[in-house]
C-alpha cells in the first residue's frame, strides 16, 4: 500500500495539469480562426462582385485588346498579328473624324441643356407642389420607354416634309428644316430624343440631392432676407456639387456611346447618306459587321473610344478633387514667422 501511494500521488498533478494545456491550445486557435475571420470575411463578402466583374467587364476588355492586335476577320477568323496598324488604319479614315465630330456634336447638343432642364425641373419639385409623387413618377415615364420607341417616334416628329415640327415652324414662318440631310439640324434631332428620355431621370438624382439638403439653412437664407433665386445658387447648387459632377461623368459615358437613337433616325440606320450623323459606336458597328467585316479594327475604334472615355474621366476627377479642396475648409495658419 505504501508503494502505490506515492505513484498515485504524482501522477494525480500531472492529469491535472493537461487539461488546461489543452484549453489553452484550443483558446489559441479559436483567436487565431476569429482574426482570419475579421481579416478575410470582408473581402470573402465583396468577392462575387468582382469575380462576376472579371467574367463579364475585364476578361472581354482584356481579349477586345487582343482582338485589336491581329487581322481579324468576321468570316476568316484570326489572322496575323499586326500589333497598332489597326489603330493608325482607323484613325487616317475620314469616317473616323467624321463619326468622331458628330459623337461630341450630338454629346454637347444634349449634355448641356439637359443639366439645366433637369436642375430646373428637380428646383420644381422640391418645392410645395400637390401630388408630388404624381410629378416624380411623370417625369420618370419618358425613361421607362424603349429607346427604339422613342427614336422611331420623333423620327416621324422631325421628318423632313409631313412632320409635326415642320408643321409647328410653318406657322411662324420658319422652315422647313431638312433633319435628315444637313448635319447640325439632324443632331438637334437626335439631341431632342436623348434629352427627352434622360432629363427626367437626371431630375429625380438632383431631387434626392435636394433632398438631403438641411432645412435650417434655407431658413437662416429666408431671415437674412434670400428669395427663392438668390436661395437656389447660394445655398443648393453649391451643396450639390459632388451630385453635378457625379452626373456629368456619368452623362458623359453615355452620350460618348450613343448609338441608338441615331441608328433609329432613318429606315437605313447608317448615320445618313454622307454620314451627317453617324456616331463612333455606328462607325464600330460598320466596321465590324459592315462590308469590311474587320473585328481588329472594330476592336481598335472600342479601345480608342474607351482611351478617350477615361480621358474625358480623369479631367472629371480633376475637378471634382479641385472643388473638394476648395470647399472644405483651410487649416488655421499660425500667427508670426518662424523664428
Amino acid at each position: 500500500m505504501s508503494s502505490t501511494t506515492p505513484t498515485a500521488t504524482a501522477s494525480a498533478p500531472s492529469r491535472a495539469a493537461a487539461p488546461p494545456e489543452r484549453d489553452d491550445r484550443r483558446q489559441r486557435m479559436r483567436n487565431r480562426r476569429g482574426r482570419l475571420d475579421v481579416l478575410l470575411s470582408p473581402y470573402l463578402y465583396v468577392s462575387p462582385f468582382f469575380i462576376l466583374f472579371a467574367i463579364v467587364g475585364l476578361f472581354p476588355l482584356v481579349y477586345t485588346a487582343y482582338v485589336s492586335m491581329h487581322d481579324w476577320h468576321l468570316i476568316g477568323g484570326q489572322g496575323d498579328f499586326v500589333g497598332f496598324a489597326n489603330y493608325v488604319d482607323v484613325v487616317q479614315q475620314p469616317r473616323f473624324m467624321t463619326a468622331l465630330r458628330n459623337t461630341f456634336s450630338i454629346f454637347l447638343l444634349s449634355s448641356v441643356p439637359q443639366m439645366f432642364a433637369a436642375l430646373f425641373i428637380a428646383a420644381v419639385l422640391d418645392a410645395n407642389l400637390r401630388a408630388k409623387t404624381f410629378w416624380r413618377m411623370g417625369v420618370l415615364l419618358p425613361y421607362v420607354v424603349a429607346p427604339v420607341a422613342v427614336a422611331v417616334i420623333f423620327s416621324r416628329l422631325f421628318a423632313d416634309q409631313a412632320g409635326m415640327i415642320n408643321t409647328l415652324l410653318g406657322q411662324i414662318g420658319v422652315g422647313p428644316i431638312r433633319w435628315h440631310a444637313d448635319p447640325l439640324s439632324s443632331h438637334v434631332a437626335i439631341a431632342s430624343m436623348v434629352n427627352f428620355r434622360w432629363t427626367g431621370y437626371n431630375a429625380l438624382i438632383f431631387l434626392a440631392a435636394m433632398q438631403a439638403v438641411p432645412r435650417e439653412l434655407y431658413e437662416a437664407a429666408v431671415l437674412d432676407g434670400a428669395n427663392r433665386f438668390r436661395q437656389f445658387f447660394s445655398v443648393t447648387v453649391p451643396l450639390l456639387r459632388p451630385t453635378i459632377i457625379f452626373v456629368v461623368i456619368t452623362s458623359t459615358i453615355g452620350g460618348l456611346q450613343i448609338f441608338d437613337e441615331p441608328r433609329m433616325f432613318d429606315q437605313l440606320g447608317v448615320g445618313g447618306a454622307d454620314r451627317q450623323w453617324m456616331t463612333v459606336t455606328m462607325f464600330l458597328y460598320e466596321l465590324g459587321w459592315g462590308a469590311q467585316k474587320s473585328f481588329g479594327r472594330a476592336a481598335a475604334v472600342a479601345w480608342i473610344l474607351f482611351l478617350i472615355i477615361i480621358a474625358i474621366g480623369l479631367i472629371n476627377f480633376a475637378i471634382t478633387r479641385r472643388i473638394a479642396t476648395t470647399g472644405g475648409h483651410p487649416s488655421p495658419k499660425k500667427k508670426g514667422g518662424a523664428r
